[in-house]
């Protein structure tokens, strides 16, 4: 007659430290290959995160209705989503260049303490800022980068800055 042992009680189970017949060197050692596992199949043994949000300092500003000037501002990465519904929009089915103004709105989510981004704001913006946004859409979501090649106006070097960073060009 033939005894089957039930889980619990097989020698070779390895469920978890101070089972019967499994040390905890095995355990770790156990553990240990699970991780070199899991870093193997992630490619480099970290796991890779994608940056959805890109700071902004915006040339000119945004004036609010008091008066307040707001410059810094978060852009996100835009989704399909994002590209496909101002298509149904009224405003942008009359003119196309209202486009940028409505999806430029859905992927701005703060500038300076202006949390509620809507057309209304955008069109409120100076042309500058405008423009500006418009190339910081175009940068993050096809180059997936915010640097630009610009040459000194002065010396004619060429360097990269940053358009995402905090200073203002010109400042250290």
């Amino acid at each position: 007659m033939r005894r089957v042992l039930s889980p619990a009680a097989r020698p070779d189970d390895d469920t978890g430290p101070g089972r019967p017949g499994r040390s905890d060197d095995q355990e770790r050692e156990r553990e240990r290959e699970r991780n070199q596992d899991r870093e193997h199949r992630d490619g480099h043994g970290a796991r890779e995160t994608l940056r959805t949000e890109f700071p902004f300092e915006l040339p000119r500003g945004y004036v609010d209705g008091s008066g307040t000037v707001h410059r810094s501002g978060v852009m996100r990465l835009a989704t399909a989503r994002d590209e496909l519904i101002p298509l149904r929009d009224d405003r942008v089915r009359e003119n196309a260049a209202y486009l940028s103004v409505v999806l430029i709105a859905r992927v701005v989510s703060r500038i300076g303490t202006v949390e509620d981004i809507h057309p209304g704001v955008i069109e409120d913006l100076f042309a500058s800022d405008l423009a500006f946004l418009q190339d910081f859409y175009r940068r993050i979501n096809a180059e997936g980068h915010t640097r630009a090649a610009v040459t000194c106006p002065s010396c004619q070097e060429s360097f990269a800055v940053d358009l995402a960073g905090g200073g203002r060009p010109g400042e250290s």
